[in-house]
């Protein structure tokens, strides 16, 4: 069974916000598009770049620093870097591509709960 914990209220986090919650040591990015809540790791898998800082198109999320994109519903790679020709090689080479990490999210009433596991 999954063990959930609050880690922020509904209005925490308008429609197309992201934000940034470290709980239990973990740093978790939320967001929300299009009325759902997403919760996946803080931190961007290419440069660790803060992914609070980026931006949000749908539930497509882009990073700040080299411009890679995740799909907030599953954490796929969409675009691991916005470099091209030898120097997009290069980055692939350096750090493959990898997706975000996906955590479970329910809303219980204005609450905001995610799962990080099994207890």
């Amino acid at each position: 069974m999954e063990s959930f914990l609050e880690v922020a209220t509904t209005g925490d986090l308008p429609e197309g916000m992201l934000k940034s919650v470290t709980v239990q040591g973990r740093e978790i990015l939320l967001a929300r598009a299009g009325g759902r809540v997403f919760a996946v790791q803080g931190r961007c898998p290419h440069f660790r770049a803060d992914l609070s800082k980026g931006t949000l198109t749908g539930t497509i999320l882009t990073c700040p620093l080299h411009h890679s994109q995740f799909d907030l519903r599953d954490g796929s790679v969409v675009r691991w870097t916005d470099l091209q020709g030898i120097l997009l090689k290069a980055a692939t080479v350096f750090r493959a591509p990898r997706p975000l990490t996906v955590y479970p999210v329910k809303i219980e009433g204005d609450r905001i709960l995610v799962s990080f596991g099994s207890p």
